[in-house]
């Protein structure tokens, strides 16, 4: 890679060798379609099952990528960015700012922090308690 990118904590470089059904994982970002706000970045959004990326288990999904073989991705639109995937050859090498880790407030941080899954299921089953409860009020009610 070249130097243009300084090495900084969190900034990885892997190398990727393209599989039957390419490299494996999908891509959101780019100037014209920000994923994070003030930030035209390009975000790994899913890892595909058996693809290269997933076999080698580094790129993990949330990462930012930061150059594919040299090229830094800055000011980029998403399609120049998937043109750069596509050309990028057999081996391809990739400059990665790594997801940071959420941490919970409190001595450890190592409490897991809730999932945006279990939340839903735990609000659907309060919202299905409390219609339930109304429904025994309402058909128990004595009319005067």
């Amino acid at each position: 890679m070249n130097g243009s990118l300084h090495s900084s904590p969190g900034v990885v470089d892997i190398k990727l060798k393209r599989g039957p059904a390419g490299l494996g994982f999908n891509i959101v970002g780019g100037v014209d379609q920000q994923f994070v706000v003030n930030d035209n970045g390009i975000y790994v959004s899913k890892i595909k099952e058996d693809g290269a990326a997933a076999l080698d288990g580094r790129l993990q999904e949330g990462d930012k990528i930061l150059a594919i073989n040299g090229v830094v991705l800055e000011d980029l639109t998403h399609r120049a960015v998937v043109e750069l995937f596509r050309t990028a050859g057999e081996d391809v090498e990739l400059r990665l700012l790594k997801k940071l880790p959420r941490h919970m407030n409190g001595p450890s941080g190592s409490q897991p922090e809730p999932s945006s899954a279990g939340s839903l299921w735990a609000a659907l089953a309060l919202l299905g308690a409390a219609t339930a409860l109304a429904f025994i009020y309402v058909k128990n009610r004595r009319q005067f």
